[in-house]
């Protein structure tokens, strides 16, 4: 009894901390199209967007040099990854509230496979966070909204 109540246990948390970066017909089956709000502060890049507003990995392969003005949170994520969604609404608050002191992107790990391949993406959501100078870190699984602010006041913002 206790070995599948263990075994419940560890199948629900990993269920529900993250998604495997699954590619395929997962992927191909998603045709719902996204809805962006006109008021979301949240930028979705691309390897293009990426290239000229976090880091040009072309020119700099062997040196981060951020690009952008300001700190930056990148949510890697698939519309098809539940715990993807589920920090969805924490990533616009967070958006909304620290608007102008820090940039949310999002980056569909389906549609830019290669973005993901240079972080060495393996499971999702991943969140990268990204000082205006300094190193960035990686952060895999769902967390709550207080751990993002913790990281982002702590370490982006160096409150």
């Amino acid at each position: 009894m206790i070995r599948k109540t263990l075994t419940f246990t560890l199948a629900l948390f990993i269920l529900t901390t993250g998604c495997s970066n699954i590619t395929g017909k997962q992927a191909e089956d998603n045709t719902s199209s996204k809805v962006t709000d006109e008021s979301s502060k949240i930028e979705y890049l691309t390897y293009d967007t990426f290239i000229k507003k976090v880091w040009n990995f072309e020119n700099n392969p062997d040196n981060w040099v951020y690009e952008g003005e300001i700190p930056a949170v990148i949510d890697f994520y698939a519309d098809w990854c539940a715990p993807c969604r589920r920090i969805a609404p924490i990533m616009e608050k967070l958006a909304k509230d620290y608007d102008g002191r820090i940039k949310i992107y999002k980056i569909d790990v389906d549609k830019e496979q290669k973005l993901a391949g240079v972080f060495q993406v393996r499971s999702i959501p991943a969140v990268l966070f990204t000082p205006k100078s300094g190193q960035p870190m990686m952060q895999a699984g769902a967390m709550t909204e207080e751990m993002y602010v913790k990281i982002i006041e702590e370490q982006l913002l160096k409150k």
